[in-house]
C-alpha cells in the first residue's frame, strides 16, 4: 500500500477548513449560470481556473478575492446545502471522519435569507451527511475583524442558540494587520461565557503578539495558523507549555506568500519543539490541496516520518471540539 492510501485509511480530523473556499470549481459555474451571474471569463475552464491560486499570487489580499464568486452563489438555503454536502464528501474521499467546517454567516443574507436560515441550511446537510456518508461534523461561526464589535456580539448570540445542535466554536477572521483581537474581546468575552469554543485565526502574516492576545484576551482554545509564533519566544514557551493547538495550514501559508517557500515554513520547528501541531487545509479549492495532499507535502518537504504523521493526526483529534467519546473512538 503506497503512502497516500495508508494516510487515507487512518481516521482523520480536520479543523481549520472555510466552506466558501472549498466549493468545487464545477459547481461555482454551474450555480452561476443557474443564478445569472455573470461571468468575465470566455470559457468554463477559465473560470474554473480562476477560481484557484496560481503561482503569481502576490499577497493575502489578492488570494482573498478567489472568494467573490463563491459567496456569490451561496445566498439561498438550497445552495448552502448542496456545497456543505459536497465538501463533506470531498472530507469523506480524504479519510475524514470528523470535520470542523468554518463560516461567516453574515456575509449570505444578500438574498434575503436570515442569519438562521444560512446556520440551519449547512447544519442540515452536515446532519444528512452523517446519516449518509458516515463522517460528522460540527460548524464554526466566523466574525470577522473589520466589522464592528457589534457584530461579533450579533455572531456569538446566534451561535449561542445553536450549542449541541451542531455549533461548536466561534472564530475571529480577516485582516489582523489593521484589527488586532482585542477590539472584539466583549464579544468573546460573552462566547467564553456561554460555554462556546473558541478559535482564532492569529499571528498569520507576521504579528506574533497577535497569538498571546488572543489566548489571554478572547479566550482561545486554539490558534489558527500561528505562522509567527516563533517571533516571539513568550509567545512560544507559552503554546508548549499549556498545549495550545496550531490550526497550520502550508499550502495556504504558501499561497498567501506567508512564507515564501515549504522550506521557510516552522511547522518542522513546531513539531519538534513541542507545540501541538495540527494540519488542515484551511481552503481547498483556493489553494487547489487536499488534507492527504497535506501530508505528503509535509513528508515531502521535511522529512516527517509515518510515526510523526500519526502524532499529527492525533493531534487533530484530541484539539477538535467534538465529544470525548467520539474522538476515543477515533484514536482507537
Amino acid at each position: 500500500m503506497d503512502i497516500r492510501e495508508q494516510i487515507r485509511n487512518i481516521p482523520k480530523a480536520e479543523l481549520h477548513c472555510h466552506l466558501d473556499g472549498s466549493l468545487r470549481p464545477e459547481t461555482v459555474f454551474d450555480l452561476c449560470l443557474k443564478e445569472n451571474i455573470e461571468i468575465p471569463y470566455k470559457t468554463s475552464e477559465e473560470f474554473k481556473k480562476s477560481l484557484k491560486i496560481s503561482n503569481e499570487c502576490g499577497s493575502l489580499k489578492e488570494y482573498l478575492e478567489k472568494f467573490y464568486f463563491p459567496v456569490k452563489v451561496m445566498q439561498s438555503k438550497k445552495n448552502i446545502y448542496r456545497v456543505t454536502m459536497e465538501l463533506l464528501e470531498d472530507a469523506k474521499k480524504d479519510g475524514i471522519a470528523y470535520i470542523e467546517i468554518r463560516f461567516a454567516p453574515f456575509q449570505h443574507l444578500e438574498k434575503g435569507l436570515t442569519p438562521n436560515d444560512v446556520v440551519e441550511a449547512a447544519l442540515e446537510a452536515m446532519k444528512d451527511g452523517e446519516n449518509k456518508l458516515k463522517i460528522r461534523s460540527n460548524l464554526i461561526l466566523c466574525s470577522l475583524r473589520h466589522e464592528p464589535c457589534s457584530s461579533s456580539i450579533n455572531l456569538v448570540n446566534l451561535s449561542k442558540q445553536y450549542i449541541d445542535k451542531g455549533v461548536c466554536a466561534v472564530d475571529l477572521a480577516g485582516n489582523e494587520s489593521d484589527f488586532p483581537p482585542e477590539l472584539h474581546q466583549k464579544a468573546f468575552d460573552l462566547a467564553y461565557d456561554s460555554g462556546l469554543k473558541i478559535t482564532i485565526h492569529a499571528g498569520e502574516t507576521g504579528i506574533a503578539k497577535n497569538i498571546l492576545t488572543s489566548i489571554k484576551l478572547l479566550h482561545a482554545d486554539r490558534i489558527g495558523h500561528g505562522t509567527f509564533a516563533y517571533k516571539d519566544k513568550e509567545t512560544l514557551d507559552y503554546l508548549i507549555e499549556h498545549q495550545i493547538p496550531l490550526e497550520i495550514c502550508p499550502k495556504s501559508n504558501l499561497d498567501t506568500k506567508a512564507v515564501k517557500s515549504y522550506a521557510e515554513h516552522p511547522i518542522k520547528k513546531y513539531f519538534e519543539a513541542g507545540v501541538k501541531v495540527t494540519l488542515n487545509t484551511d481552503n481547498r479549492t483556493v489553494s487547489n490541496v487536499s488534507l492527504i495532499d497535506e501530508y505528503i507535502n509535509i513528508m515531502n518537504n521535511f522529512s516527517f516520518t509515518m510515526s510523526d504523521i500519526k502524532k499529527i493526526i492525533q493531534n487533530g483529534i484530541t484539539s477538535s471540539f467534538t465529544d470525548d467519546d467520539f474522538k476515543n473512538s477515533l484514536l482507537k
